[in-house]
């Protein structure tokens, strides 16, 4: 279970966040600049809330009242950035390797790097380099390495904006079937109303700040 309850001050506006997520999707949409980047990141722990608390698996991991604020590496959070950020001098195997756990530090969540190759249909791209893939397969790629850190939360921030629609379409299927496989909860920052709708089990509107969330039915 994700509780998020904070408010962080912004030089024109205040973001609010009340909400609890279990093993869910929650879709994000709002304009630029509606604090949609900044919610995700408080959650990470690469921003400070002004004031509140955050709570992820059965771990506090923020707490203005209790002086309690986690570095991002003890959140237990796989993060993927909508420009992929995969390490060039690395092949897809050696990028999504580099997410992988030691040993002491498991959860327990045994995430087979052969499993999430297949799961994500990128095995046969084992030995290529960033450049040497497509847009939606350094998605894929992305998606594997945050995987493999056996996390408590996924957090995506436009994961699909910058690939066409084909592509799209394809990756929304594939990330709904990796959430229902490894019931891991998902915050998806997304500026598409539609696939909020295909993906979330909630949407969560933000204007300025403000947020409207809204439980609703899958579209098939």
């Amino acid at each position: 279970m994700i509780k998020m309850n904070f408010k962080k001050k912004l030089p024109s506006f205040e973001l609010k966040i009340d909400i609890t997520l279990e093993n869910q999707i929650l879709a994000i949409v709002g304009p630029s600049g509606a604090g949609k980047t900044t919610l995700l990141q408080c959650v990470a722990g690469l921003q400070n809330p002004t004031q509140g608390e955050i709570v992820i698996g059965e771990k506090l991991v923020f707490s203005s009242e209790q002086r309690i604020n986690l570095f991002p590496r003890q959140r237990r959070i796989g993060y993927v950035f909508q420009d992929y950020a995969l390490f060039p001098h690395m092949t897809v195997e050696q990028n999504i390797l580099y997410g992988k756990q030691k040993k002491e530090h498991s959860t327990g969540r045994n995430f087979a790097v052969a499993d999430v190759l297949e799961t994500l249909k990128i095995g046969h791209l084992k030995g290529r380099y960033p450049t040497q893939i497509s847009g939606g397969e350094k998605q894929r790629v992305a998606l594997a390495r945050a995987l493999m850190t056996e996390p408590e939360l996924m957090l995506l921030d436009e994961p699909l904006s910058a690939l066409d629609q084909d592509t799209r379409d394809q990756l929304q299927q594939e990330l709904l079937k990796v959430q229902k496989q490894w019931q891991i909860p998902f915050i998806i920052v997304t500026h598409d109303s539609h696939e909020a709708e295909i993906l979330g089990d909630q949407i969560l509107k933000i204007h300025q700040g403000r947020q409207e969330t809204i439980q609703k039915l899958k579209v098939n």
